[in-house]
């Protein structure tokens, strides 16, 4: 399998690097094929630009698209499974994700009569969060995030589409340690299993 990982954190010291990076040990283990972009470390540009906004407000393909949104429509197309790796800020994604959505799902490739984009066998989303799950407002919140990743962003543009969330990580958690060890050997085997 062909796995194009997209990842977006400030930190590369952070509990999501790591989860990231036992992701990827699972992946190699398993014999599968990635390709990580890591949008901060690129210095991708998330601002929707007025001519990418027109382009997609108007449904207008024959407007040109930027060499960096071309390249990352060829990883999407070459790949069998993407996976993003990011964590929660203020109920959301971080802001390059989002433009990275904003920029890259363009019309005539993620949507429209004639997309390019090919249907993936999975997207799957690797969700870091400080928030307990166990609390109702966390779970409304990642019923959300479910719908805008999994029903807007992916909708039919895969076979399977999950979001797994690693929560109680915030630094005052009083277990944080003991999930911290369990949840990278569960990013391992998600890694592993794909």
């Amino acid at each position: 399998m062909e796995v194009l990982i997209i990842y977006c954190h400030p930190s590369d010291n952070s509990f999501t690097a790591r989860v990231k990076d036992e992701f990827i040990k699972g992946l190699v283990a398993a014999g599968h094929q990635y390709t990580l972009v890591d949008l901060y470390q690129e210095n991708f540009n998330e601002t929707f630009s007025e001519q990418e906004y027109t382009r997609e407000a108007f449904y207008n393909d024959e407007m040109s698209i930027s060499e960096d949104v071309k390249a990352y429509h060829k990883l999407i197309n070459e790949a069998d499974i993407l996976t993003f790796i990011y964590p929660v800020f203020w109920t959301e994604a971080p802001a390059k994700l989002v433009g990275w959505f904003q920029r890259v799902w363009t019309y005539g490739f993620a949507y429209g009569n004639h997309a390019a984009m090919k249907q993936l066998d999975k997207a799957l989303f690797l969700v870091t969060m400080g928030g307990d799950l166990n609390e109702l407002v966390r779970q409304e919140q990642l019923e959300a995030m479910k719908t805008v990743m999994l029903e807007d962003r992916i909708n039919e543009r895969a076979k399977e589409k999950e979001m797994i969330v690693f929560d109680r990580m915030s630094r005052d958690y009083p277990n944080r340690e003991a999930n911290f060890e369990r949840f990278l050997k569960m990013a391992y085997q998600i890694g592993n299993n794909l």
